[in-house]
Order: C-alpha cells, then structure tokens, then sequence
C-alpha cells in the first residue's frame, strides 16, 4: 500500500505512477492512496497518468489541519485493515506521518519511507524545525526502512538525528523523456523569438524554489547577453508574485504554466537553470540531463548528484550574481555547452534511468519479504526489469 500526500506536478509523483506501472505484478499486488491536489497546483495524474488506478484520500493533501488530518487518518487505518497489506510505504512528509502512524495502528508489519528531499531548512521556523525533526526521529524508529533520493539527504537527515545508518537504502529516481521536437519547432510552439537563447525554469513557483532568484539572474544575464529570452514551466503559490516582479522583463520572460510535453521546453532550451534554497534529487535537472541541455544549479541538497560540476553542468553558491555568471558563460561558450550537454545526457541515462528505480525497491521489498519468511530466500533476486 503505497500512500503519497499529493499527487502535484513533481518527482515525487513522477516516481510513485513509475512504480506503480512498472513494478512486476505478478509479485506485488499495490495501490496507490493520495489526497487532492491544491487550487494553484497541477495534477500529476490527469497531465501525465489519467489511466492510473487511485484512491483519494479526504484530507490528505496540503493543507495541515486537526479535522482533515484526522478524517485522512481515519480513512488510511480503515483501508489498511480491509486490505492487510504487507508493507506500508509513505512518501513525503504528510503522508509519512499518518500513513506511518495508521500503519502501526493497523498492525502492518513493515513500514516504509521515501524522503524524496526533508525539510530541515528554508521551509519553517527554527522552533517548528525542531518539532518536525523529533516527530520524525521518533517514526524512524518505527520505520524497517528508510528510502532517500541520494546521498546527501540521507547525510543530512542522519546528522539531524532521523533514523540510523541501517535502515537507510539511497535509490535515485529514475525518467525517460520523449523523443524531442526539433528545436526551432518547440520555440514557434512556446512563442519564442527563434535568434536568441533560451533559459528555462522547469518546476513548481513557489518559495524554496526561489523564482525571485531565478529573476534577479535574468536580469543579470540580460545584461550580459541582451537577446537572452526566459521560460517558466510550472506553477504555484508565488506565480501571480513572480508574474508581477516580471513586469520589467517585458516578452523576454514567458510564463507557460505546466505543460503535459515539458520536453518541448527542454528542446527549446539552451540552459536549464535551478535556483533552489532546498532540494533533493531534482527530476527537473536529469530530465534536462536527458535532453542534453547542461544545467546551471544552486549546490544543494543531492545537486550535485545529478549535475556534476564542470562536467555536466555548472554549480554555484545560492545567489543571483554566480548563477547569472555561470549562465552567461555557457550562453556564450558554444562549445562548452555542447559537451556538457552531451556529457550530462550520459550520465543521466546510465544513474536515472527508469530500470534503477524500479530496480532498486524490487529489491529492497524482496530483502524485506525474505526477512519476514513470505518469500523464499532466492526471491531476493531481483525480477527481469
């Protein structure tokens, strides 16, 4: 029984529909259960998976509430109790806390938790941090297993004190992208003047990701590169404010919200620029890995597992002026930006294809099956994926 907050626009809901399709059913029998998305977000499921069988859970989105909370609690204990399955696994922080604490309730032997990114900076205060951080210690230690989406976030939740070294198992997400548009056809498709390059922000607008950076940066690099043009690809909270603060840029800044073919934007693009406080393992940048677009990032969070420095792409400290720099100089290094781009397209496909996600919970449920005696032990090898 998979539980997820809400099914948004994200790498989160990216990587539950990649395992509900994927894993083998002939050894998992899942279901997904989520609560509905917010007034200025986009559905995952109706953009990218409408034929995805789910359960929507009252309660269980967003917004944080005694009465919801408590109705989704309710509805996740009584679905666990009719079902009985034999893993629980939560993925994001709402959904970790009440799919986890129902769990218990419920009597379901093993529970387990992706952090698809955590929440120990940029997001609340420090009095609030330090509650979330010791609600979280104490459900790790209720939780057979830990699931991070790459090295460093898993390093930061174990230096705050959540879980130990044992239960964690670090497993990528993993995409593909459609064949691209040739470029020129996406740029007529987005409304873009075809001479100038092209700098885009794919994810959702709002706070931790910083889109007043990324429009302090386009400032910056209009200066230095006059034809430069912007796209926004998502949605959020901070889009009406970001749309405003854009005012200035005129039609060099275009705004598409989300879009069902966000490949289109990564083939009209030259540059794809992250300008996060926070992050896990952005599905943004290794979907532009993918396009062979090299990207310009905030060193954060698991970046810089996805976009290695001077290899694949640029990173630089959170602040307009190194972001803008870095821009700049790929926007005017044709060369660079080409091997950089061909170079992070290799490296995305060898570390975040869709095989090594799929791949790697295979396996873990397999390990966890033969621990609790439900398979015998050669099951943990891993199904053809």
């Amino acid at each position: 029984m998979r539980v997820l907050t809400r099914m948004n626009v994200g790498g989160p809901s990216m990587q539950v529909t990649t395992l509900q399709r994927h894993l083998d059913a002939a050894r998992y029998d899942q279901r997904l259960y989520t609560g509905h998305v917010g007034d200025d977000e986009a559905d995952y499921q109706a953009l990218f998976a409408p034929d995805l069988p789910v359960h929507r859970i009252a309660g269980l989105g967003r917004r944080i509430g005694p009465g919801g909370d408590a109705r989704a609690f309710v509805q996740l204990y009584a679905h666990m109790r009719r079902f009985r399955p034999h893993i629980v696994h939560t993925h994001t922080a709402k959904a970790g806390v009440l799919g986890r604490l129902a769990a218990v309730a419920a009597g379901v032997p093993v529970r387990v938790h992706t952090f698809h990114g955590h929440l120990l900076h940029g997001y609340f205060s420090p009095r609030a941090t330090r509650v979330m951080v010791g609600v979280e210690a104490a459900l790790a230690r209720r939780t057979q297993r830990l699931v991070s989406v790459g090295a460093r976030v898993r390093d930061d939740l174990l230096a705050a004190g959540i879980g130990d070294a044992v239960r964690y198992r670090v497993i990528g997400p993993g995409t593909v992208l459609p064949p691209l548009p040739d470029r020129a056809a996406a740029r007529r498709e987005l409304g873009l003047d075809g001479s100038g390059p092209v700098v885009a922000y794919v994810g959702r607008v709002t706070g931790i990701k910083r889109p007043d950076r990324f429009l302090a940066a386009a400032r910056l690099v209009r200066a230095a590169v006059p034809d430069a043009q912007f796209v926004v690809c998502g949605a959020g909270d901070r889009l009406a404010a970001t749309r405003a603060a854009a005012v200035d840029l005129g039609p060099a800044v275009r705004f598409t919200g989300w879009r069902a073919d966000v490949h289109t934007v990564y083939a009209a693009a030259d540059v794809v620029l992250l300008t996060s406080d926070n992050e896990g393992t952005p599905v943004c940048l290794i979907e532009a890995a993918l396009a062979g677009r090299p990207c310009v990032a905030t060193r954060v969070g698991s970046v810089h597992e996805v976009v290695l420095d001077a290899r694949t792409g640029l990173l630089t400290d959170p602040a307009a002026e190194p972001l803008a720099a870095a821009t700049v100089r790929l926007l005017q290094d044709e060369d660079l930006r080409a091997r950089l781009g061909r170079q992070a397209a290799d490296h995305a496909a060898t570390q975040f294809g869709p095989s090594r996600l799929i791949t790697g919970i295979d396996r873990l449920y397999a390990e966890i099956a033969v621990e609790h005696g439900w398979w015998p032990e050669h099951e943990t090898v891993s199904a053809p994926v």
